[in-house]
C-alpha cells in the first residue's frame, strides 16, 4: 500500500517543482528586458556623434542633455529593475563623474549576453561568479594597458578634459573650457591627500547673459547679488569682512501673535526703541572695523530693515544680504572666517581682511566680488556665462564632468586611450583568457568578452558608419597588436587614437566595468519580485 503513495508524493513533488522553475525564469526575463529597455533609451547618445534627449519636466521645463546620468535621473522610470539602471548610472556619476552613458549601455550588453546563456540552460549563479571573474581580469588588463600621467604635465590633463567635453552640447568650446576646469581642480587640491578631492570646494556659479566662451575662473568668492546698499559704497579696498546670522532687522512676534498699538505715544516708543535696537547693532558693527557685512538669508523676517540700510550707508558699510545657508561654508573656507551668531561676538578678531570688494556689472547683471583674501583656503570659484537658460545648464553638466575627470586623475594618475579602443582590446584579451578556460566558465567569459564590444559598435554606428564593418577593422587592427587603435568620429575611420589627443582616465573605465558587471549580478540573482502591503 505504501508504495503507490510515495510514487504520488514523488510524481506531485515533481510538479511543484517545475512549477517553481517557470516562475523565477520569468521575473529574470522581465527584469532583463525592462533592463534593457532603459539601456536601448540612451545608447544613441554615447560618445562625441551622440545625439541629444529632450526632457520635457511636467512643469513644462524643458532640459536638452545627452548626459546619461541627466536623462536617468528626470526620466520617469517604473519598473524595479530599470531604476536599477539609474542607479547605476548615479553610481558612476559619483564614483567618477563620466562615463554615465556607457556603463549603462555596457550593463545592457552584458544582460543581453546573459540572457542568451540562460536560454541555454546555464545556472544564473554560474554566469554571476563567471561575469566576477571576467571583471577582475578586465581591471588588471586596463591598469596593464594604461599610461601613467604626471599632473604637472598641464597639457595631458587638458587632453583628458576635452575629451570628456567633446562628447557636449558645448563640444566647440571644449578648448576655453577644459584649461579652467584643470586649473580649478589643481587650485584645491592639497598636497599628500590627492585622494580626497572634493569638488565641493570648487563653486560653480551660473550667470545668464554672453556666451560660454566669457566663462571664467575667479579667485575667490562671487555673490550673483548686488550690494543691498543705496547710497553706501560700490567698491572697497582692504575690506574688514564680517559674516552674520543675526538679522538687523526689529524683532517680531510669534507667528500666532499681534501687538494692538492703541495710542499715538506707544507707537511712537515703538518706533523710538526699534531705533535704538537698530542703532546698538550699527554702533557696534562701526566699532569693529568693519566695513563689508554678508548677512545669511533669514526665513523669518528682513535679515537688514530699510532704516538699517540707512544707517550702514552713512558708516559707508557695504551690504551683501541674503547669502545662502548652503554657502556659508564654502565662504568661510574661502574667507578663513567663522559666522558670527550674535551680536556679543561681533569684535575685530572675527572679522577676515580681504584685498579688494567690489560690485561689478555683467551684461545688466551686477555681482559681488571678493578677491585677495587673506590666509584663504583652498577654494575657488568658476563664473558659467550662457545666452539662455537650456545651453547654461548644459555647459554646468558639461563642467561639472570634465571637473570629475581631472579629478580621477588626481586620484588615479593613469589615462587609457579612448574611441573604444580599450573596449576592443579587453574583448580580445577576455577571448584569450577564456580559451584557456574549461566548462562553463569558458562560454560565459566569452560571452561577456563579446558585450564588451557594445561600446565601439554604438560609437561607429553613433557617427554614421558601418558599423559591422569598422569593429571587425578595429578588431583586426588590435590582433595585429595596435592597442591604441579606436574609431576617429571626425575622420571617420580606425586611427592611433593617443595621437589625436582623445584619452581617458584609467578610473573612468575601471569603475564603468565593475559597476556595470555588479548591477548585472545582482538582477541575475532576482528571481521574485514581492509587493508589500504599505
Amino acid at each position: 500500500m505504501t508504495a503507490p503513495t510515495a510514487a504520488g508524493d514523488v510524481g506531485r513533488s515533481q510538479i511543484t517543482a517545475y512549477k517553481d522553475k517557470t516562475k523565477p525564469a520569468d521575473v529574470r526575463l522581465s527584469n532583463i528586458n525592462a533592463a534593457k529597455a532603459v539601456s536601448d533609451a540612451i545608447r544613441t547618445s554615447l560618445g562625441p556623434r551622440g545625439m541629444d534627449k529632450m526632457i520635457q519636466s511636467g512643469n513644462g521645463e524643458v532640459t536638452i542633455t545627452n548626459d546619461g546620468a541627466t536623462i536617468l535621473k528626470q526620466m520617469n522610470v517604473i519598473h524595479p529593475a530599470a531604476k536599477m539602471l539609474v542607479e547605476l548610472s548615479r553610481a558612476q556619476d559619483i564614483e567618477a563623474g563620466d562615463g554615465t552613458t556607457t556603463v549603462v549601455v555596457m550593463a545592457g550588453a552584458l544582460l543581453q549576453a546573459a540572457e542568451k546563456l540562460l536560454y541555454r540552460g546555464i545556472h544564473p549563479t554560474a554566469i554571476s561568479e563567471s561575469f566576477q571573474r571576467a571583471a577582475s581580469h578586465a581591471v588588471e588588463i586596463l591598469t596593464n594597458i594604461s599610461t601613467p600621467v604626471q599632473l604637472d604635465n598641464r597639457e595631458q590633463l587638458i587632453r583628458s578634459a576635452s575629451t570628456s567635453l567633446n562628447s557636449k552640447v558645448v563640444s566647440q568650446y571644449s578648448s576655453q573650457l577644459a584649461p579652467l576646469a584643470v586649473d580649478a581642480v589643481l587650485k584645491i587640491v592639497e598636497p599628500g591627500h590627492e585622494s580626497v578631492v572634493n569638488l565641493t570646494d570648487i563653486k560653480v556659479l551660473k550667470q545668464l547673459g554672453g556666451t560660454v566662451e566669457d566663462t571664467e575662473l575667479v579667485e575667490g568668492i562671487v555673490f550673483p547679488q548686488r550690494a543691498a546698499n543705496i547710497n553706501g559704497p560700490k567698491r572697497i579696498e582692504k575690506a574688514k569682512i564680517g559674516l552674520i546670522q543675526f538679522c538687523i532687522s526689529p524683532p517680531k512676534t510669534d507667528m500666532d501673535h499681534n501687538v494692538i498699538v492703541s495710542d499715538y505715544a506707544a507707537m511712537d516708543r515703538v518706533l523710538r526703541e526699534e531705533r535704538q535696537y537698530i542703532l546698538n547693532i550699527v554702533k557696534q558693527i562701526k566699532k569693529a572695523g568693519c566695513n563689508v557685512l554678508l548677512i545669511q538669508k533669514s526665513i523669518l523676517r528682513d535679515a537688514v530693515s530699510d532704516l538699517a540700510l540707512h544707517f550702514l550707508d552713512k558708516i559707508k558699510v557695504m551690504v551683501v544680504k541674503d547669502v545662502e545657508r548652503e554657502d556659508i561654508e564654502f565662504v568661510c573656507k574661502s574667507l578663513n572666517c567663522r559666522p558670527i551668531a550674535s551680536l556679543d561676538h561681533f569684535t575685530a578678531e572675527n572679522l577676515s581682511n580681504a584685498e579688494l570688494v567690489e560690485e561689478v556689472g555683467f551684461s545688466g547683471n551686477r555681482m559681488v566680488k571678493i578677491t585677495g583674501a587673506q590666509n584663504a583656503g583652498k577654494t575657488i570659484t568658476l563664473l558659467v556665462r550662457g545666452s539662455n537658460k537650456l545651453v547654461l545648464e548644459e555647459a554646468e553638466r558639461s563642467i561639472h564632468d570634465a571637473l570629475c575627470v581631472i579629478r580621477c586623475l588626481v586620484r588615479k594618475k593613469a589615462v587609457i586611450a579612448g574611441g573604444g579602443a580599450p573596449e576592443i582590446e579587453l574583448a580580445l584579451k577576455l577571448a584569450a583568457q577564456a580559451d584557456k578556460c574549461e566548462g562553463l566558465d569558458a562560454i560565459c567569459m566569452r560571452a561577456y568578452a563579446n558585450s564588451l564590444e557594445v561600446v565601439p559598435f554604438t560609437l561607429a554606428e553613433n557617427a554614421g558608419l558601418n558599423p559591422i564593418q569598422t569593429v571587425t577593422e578595429l578588431r583586426n587592427r588590435h590582433a595585429k597588436n595596435e592597442i591604441s587603435a579606436g574609431i576617429n568620429v571626425r575622420k571617420g575611420t580606425i586611427s592611433d587614437i593617443l595621437e589625436e589627443n582623445v584619452v581617458q582616465p584609467l578610473l573612468v573605465s575601471v569603475s564603468a566595468i565593475t559597476l556595470a558587471t555588479e548591477t548585472v549580478r545582482s538582477i541575475l540573482k532576482i528571481d521574485d519580485i514581492v509587493n508589500t502591503m504599505s
